[in-house]
């Protein structure tokens, strides 16, 4: 009589199926938009698995052919990652296209060959700094959602008078039209009179918010730049309109700081990977608690 591990073992329950995963979930995570977008599309027909016309439901496998009205995607990139560190210069919007015709953050940054950019966040027309993009969707996601609480910090140059009992009104909270608001830390960050400079931080990214919470005490905003986001510094080294590709110790602490298991960081071009490594020769990281206020002026 076989003993009962034998029969367990020789059990089909035994047998961990591979499958695969949510043809929306691997569309969205290549950065062509949300999950919500890629059901529609799938819909509409538009997708196709292996010559098939795909329906929502559908899982796919790694070497499987995934097409997009007709145009191949790459879908075993969806298990890489890739994200830039941008240093936004004022004057630049932060959506794909303007009506206006000003520039975009868009313009300056390196073609893929599938998928798309996916900006971590926005920043304000004349606002200045630390900008993520990645093609991982689910990142981008994690990152912006309000719940994992990210600080965002800014070194803003004021005008008008500042003392303590404002610091204080500002760090305990004030009303803004859209709710109450504050700064979860304020420092010194030089100047005097009328035109000093603080850094700031801030939980949330909600429109003009910094500038907005100033004003509310009498006060002006000259100048601002977002110098950190979460455990993400922007190197001194990297000029305004430059952008730099994260390496996978960085990748992974920005992983760790929304509790997402990291992936692995696609392979570079030898142009991109040599512009990495003249980056690293500079003697800087980009994420981790190692950066210094003095290394971010404006």
């Amino acid at each position: 009589m076989p003993s009962k591990t034998a029969a367990k073992t020789d059990s089909p329950e035994s047998v961990v199926e591979d499958k695969g995963q949510k043809l929306q979930k691997v569309l969205a995570n290549l950065g062509l938009g949300s999950r919500r977008k890629m059901e529609r599309w799938i819909e509409e027909g538009r997708v196709t698995v292996d010559g098939g016309v795909a329906t929502l439901g559908d899982r796919v496998h790694a070497g499987q052919v995934v097409r997009l009205d007709g145009k191949l995607l790459e879908v075993d990139a969806a298990e890489q990652v890739r994200v830039l560190l941008y240093h936004k210069p004022v004057r630049e919007v932060c959506s794909r296209d303007d009506p206006e015709g000003r520039k975009t953050v868009f313009e300056r940054l390196p073609k893929l060959k599938s998928g798309r950019w996916i900006s971590v966040g926005r920043l304000d027309f004349n606002t200045s700094g630390v900008l993520l993009f990645t093609t991982d969707g689910g990142l981008a996601n994690a990152l912006m959602r309000p719940s994992n609480a990210i600080e965002r910090e800014y070194l803003v140059r004021v005008m008008g008078r500042v003392d303590e009992p404002m610091v204080e009104r500002l760090k305990q909270g004030v009303e803004l039209d859209d709710g109450p608001a504050r700064f979860s830390d304020i420092q010194e960050g030089g100047g005097d009179g009328i035109n000093r400079f603080f850094y700031v931080v801030l939980m949330e990214g909600r429109n003009r918010e910094v500038r907005r919470l100033w004003e509310s005490q009498g006060t002006t905003v000259s100048r601002l730049k977002r110098v950190r986001y979460g455990e993400v510094f922007l190197p001194s080294k990297l000029k305004k309109g430059q952008w730099l590709e994260l390496p996978q110790q960085d990748v992974d602490v920005i992983y760790q700081m929304v509790g997402l298991p990291t992936k692995e960081v696609a392979s570079l071009s030898k142009k991109d990977l040599e512009r990495r490594h003249r980056f690293a020769k500079k003697g800087q990281r980009v994420a981790g608690r190692w950066s210094r206020r003095s290394d971010r002026g404006l």
